[in-house]
């Protein structure tokens, strides 16, 4: 049996967060990042509409990017002295994803985090509060997903908690909140959801309800991306709507290797940290390269391709034009084809690669990757992609 789970409420279009002031509660906890919705005035919007449904406010702000354990648990016990009964959460991946960590410790104290890092065995929740998520860029769909990143920065380690626990009672998918995304960001978390879409479609856990939306996605993405990039606001509203897509596919369907790869380098070298949108647009066409000597895997990403009006006479020619349209997606966007490019020492990659391709293999997402693999090759695979080479095993 497999499951099938979205957020109760999904409310999308221009001024879909006045939404807040429908709600019904005493107290809302609002957690926000490092202030840019401060700054272009959304915050104060959603502040003031939840005034208006009647609800005292409390604010958590700055969370940083790559939100650690640390301010998770803080933020927990400003919810415990506040017991609010709808968490809000407004701004980029990272504060979804702490708010949503927040939300476990907050309705059970005594759980320690190291018992969530085991995937969908998440206490239940909803006891005291209900989660509202507003996503302020394009790309993680946290808002509808069973998902939170939290980084350890003691051991450089990102870890993906999951469970469908925390997948939000509310999501607001408003494209003005995405309007003022600077370019670098446009493309990092544009190419974080098609990441989303394309590992969720040849994930083992695919299904024919995931399909259609990862597809979907896929298409909507390279289609409106590079406009998106170049200002045009009405295809930055249409990514917006394709990376929510993208979530709901990879939420019910799980990611593959890329993600795990990318959980496990991002804050792993101290002379080049990778955002995890641009890790993921990086390892993606060798993890192509590697997935494709699986045939079913082979024959998904030439479906894909076909999606994307692709011409070949065989799988194999459909898979490389596939990494052709990738790799020009990348190039456009300035995104490194090479760790080295990424500004990562040889010195501090040769030191740490065993022990990162070792927890690369022991993430949550390796075990939904179309094609297995050891943690000798995951080695070899971040050679290739650390010197530009062509993946042959």
């Amino acid at each position: 049996m497999s499951r099938f789970t979205l957020p109760r409420d999904l409310y999308f279009g221009r001024d879909s967060l006045s939404q807040l002031k429908t709600l019904s509660g005493k107290r809302a906890f609002v957690v926000v990042g490092g202030g840019s919705m401060r700054r272009f005035g959304f915050l104060d919007r959603a502040t003031a509409y939840l005034n208006e449904a009647g609800m005292e406010v409390q604010l958590f702000e700055n969370v940083e990017p790559d939100p650690s354990v640390e301010t998770v648990m803080r933020g927990a016990r400003a919810m415990r002295a506040f017991e609010p009964d709808w968490i809000v959460s407004i701004g980029g991946g990272s504060a979804i994803d702490a708010a949503k960590a927040m939300w476990v410790f907050y309705e059970h104290p005594r759980v320690t985090f190291q018992s969530l890092l085991e995937p969908f065995s998440f206490p239940a929740l909803r006891a005291k509060a209900r989660f509202v998520a507003i996503p302020s860029t394009s790309g993680t769909a946290t808002e509808v997903t069973a998902f939170s990143v939290i980084t350890n920065y003691q051991t450089g380690v990102k870890y993906p908690l999951a469970d469908f626990q925390i997948t939000p009672d509310i999501a607001i998918v408003d494209p003005a909140l995405v309007e003022t995304m600077p370019q670098e960001l446009i493309a990092h978390t544009g190419m974080d959801a098609l990441t989303h879409a394309i590992e969720a479609y040849v994930s083992t856990q695919h299904s024919p309800f995931t399909d259609p939306l990862a597809l979907h996605a896929i298409k909507m993405i390279a289609a409106h991306l590079p406009k998106s990039y170049l200002g045009d606001l009405s295809a930055r509203e249409q990514v917006h709507y394709a990376q929510c897509l993208a979530g709901m596919a990879f939420s019910n369907a799980l990611l593959g290797i890329v993600h795990s790869m990318a959980h496990k380098t991002g804050a792993a070298f101290e002379t080049g940290h990778i955002p995890h949108g641009c890790a993921n647009a990086m390892y993606l066409p060798y993890v192509i390269e590697y997935n494709q000597r699986e045939s079913t895997a082979r024959e998904r990403y030439a479906a894909i391709a076909l999606t994307l009006n692709q011409q070949g006479e065989s799988e194999e020619h459909l898979v490389t034009k596939l990494l052709e349209v990738i790799r020009a997606l990348n190039k456009k966007f300035g995104i490194p084809a090479t760790l080295w490019e990424a500004g990562v020492r040889e010195a501090e990659f040769n030191e740490k690669i065993a022990g990162i391709a070792e927890r690369a293999v022991g993430d949550a997402c390796t075990g939904t990757n179309p094609r297995k693999i050891d943690i000798k090759t995951m080695e070899r695979l971040f050679r290739c992609i650390y010197y530009g080479k062509r993946v042959d095993f």
